[in-house]
């Protein structure tokens, strides 16, 4: 059974994007960058939600930096409102339950598996036990007055076990963790 790793880049205040803020919040950093392109699971299979397809496959076709690579990897996008053909190339559309998909693909999939943004489809994962890792970029802003989508509002409690940790030029963070979801605050 392949592993699924859930990818989110994040401010310090745990949003996922923030109004008249550039992409990464405009700290997408050289060191940066070159993790992203020679990480190895840099081209794994990416899972999807509607929301970010749409705001992924635009920042491609704008030439954002480090968004490129993008293109040649396969994807597998899980929506009730878009319409096939997918343009973005190597695009599936998926009207299926994204839980039994994904249970089915990890035991099918010759690669590690992993989501890009995707709030609601990394919770839904999550809670049906199939999130392996959780891999957090968090960039050194608050976005308290600009920022929305929350990433983890409305989620059960987890207990985060770090497995790796690294500093990208001496300011954003990449923590990877291996998540345990909880009944309740430990104690309780």
């Amino acid at each position: 059974m392949q592993a699924l790793t859930i990818d989110f880049i994040c401010s310090l205040d745990g949003y996922a994007s923030a109004t008249g803020w550039p992409g990464w919040w405009g700290l997408e950093s050289p060191e940066y960058l070159q993790w992203l392109d020679e990480h190895p699971d840099k081209d794994a299979p990416l899972l999807m939600g509607a929301r970010t397809y749409r705001v992924m496959s635009a920042l491609t076709a704008e030439g954002e930096p480090g968004t490129d690579v993008l293109d040649g990897i396969r994807k597998h996008v899980f929506s009730a409102t878009l319409q096939e053909p997918l343009a973005w190339v190597n695009s599936t559309l998926v009207r299926t339950d994204a839980v039994e998909y994904v249970r089915a693909l990890k035991e099918e999939s010759d690669r590690p598996l992993r989501t890009i943004g995707s709030i609601a489809l990394s919770r839904s994962l999550l809670m049906a036990g199939l999130v392996d890792r959780y891999r957090l970029v968090i960039f050194p802003v608050i976005t308290g007055a600009t920022g929305h989508e929350r990433i983890f509002d409305g989620y059960p409690d987890v207990a985060m076990d770090l497995v790796e940790s690294r500093t990208f030029d001496r300011r954003t963070q990449l923590l990877e963790y291996v998540p345990t979801v909880l009944d309740g605050p430990p104690g309780a």
